[in-house]
């Protein structure tokens, strides 16, 4: 089916059914296009946590769908390639974190929304990175486990030394995979212009950014600054929204490796077949989806 054809028959069908399609920044942009919501993990919560459609369509990956039936338990949610997964969700499971939280009893268990639902579920509170750092100032507790992104913990850890952070040592592959020397390299090229990057980048990478945000701090950063040219250290589907929302401005990769294989695998045709027969549903354990939306709950709350 041609491209134009099928968009026509993916807005016919949400018509006829009820839906919304849900899309993370990071998906191709002609899925980005067709989205009735482009976002991040926070926004993509709320929206997935206040629709009032029948289904959901989320394109992105496994946790985020997860996310979104735990949040709207009533709703049909619907992931469009059901091997679209996150390795660094999958660097703990809830029996690892059970033996992890044995250690350090008194810690509040504090987990990245790059989890999965039975993590969710072992977790006092789930964050995203756009309000970690808020959420883990609130906290009581002055010792936080965090779990799985060492990366976005030792981040949160420089910001807030006041808490003990205690990192699972896992990390995304994407954002880790760049290197401090690509910052040098591009300082020497590009002189001034502004490098920002997600806080899921390693350390060293972190520190020597001029601005380290999550995606819709990113794009918020660059939509009220008056510079020109921006170094982008995120994956590279954010590149379309901020190309669309700043046509005066230029956009620069900081790195080839800026990649998500699993967030580029869900196409137009992947939309409308799981539109048109509802097919791959995610479905979570009632128990567990019940442990998990108190920490989910909880992260709404205070955001």
């Amino acid at each position: 089916m041609e491209e134009q054809m099928l968009i026509e028959e993916i807005k016919k069908l949400k018509e006829e059914k009820n839906a919304i399609i849900l899309a993370h920044n990071y998906q191709i942009p002609e899925i980005q296009d067709i989205a009735d919501y482009v976002g991040d993990s926070l926004g993509l919560s709320r929206k997935a946590a206040d629709t009032d459609a029948d289904i959901i369509v989320f394109c992105g990956v496994h946790f985020m769908a997860e996310s979104a039936k735990i949040l709207s338990p009533n709703k049909k949610v619907l992931l469009p390639v059901l091997d679209a997964g996150c390795p660094m969700a999958d660097m703990i499971d809830a029996e690892q974190l059970k033996i992890f939280k044995k250690d350090y009893p008194n810690a509040a268990v504090v987990c990245y929304v790059n989890s999965s639902a039975k993590v969710k579920a072992e977790s006092d509170i789930c964050v995203t990175s756009s309000n970690a750092l808020k959420i883990i100032k609130s906290l009581d507790s002055e010792k936080i486990l965090f779990v799985p992104d060492q990366n976005l913990g030792s981040y949160i850890a420089s910001k807030a030394p006041e808490k003990e952070i205690i990192s699972w040592e896992g990390f995304c592959i994407t954002h880790h995979r760049v290197r401090h020397s690509e910052i040098d390299t591009v300082r020497k090229n590009k002189g001034e212009t502004k490098i920002l990057v997600h806080p899921e980048c390693n350390p060293a990478v972190v520190e020597k950014a001029d601005f380290v945000g999550s995606t819709s701090q990113i794009i918020e950063y660059i939509s009220s600054s008056d510079d020109k040219e921006f170094i982008i250290g995120t994956e590279m589907g954010i590149l379309h929204t901020l190309r669309k929302n700043n046509p005066g401005k230029k956009f620069y990769l900081l790195s080839p490796a800026l990649i998500c294989y699993n967030m580029k695998k869900t196409s137009l045709e992947d939309v409308y077949r799981a539109l048109k027969e509802e097919k791959n549903e995610i479905f979570v354990d009632k128990e567990v989806m019940d442990k998990a939306y108190k920490s989910l709950e909880r992260m709404l709350e205070l955001s």
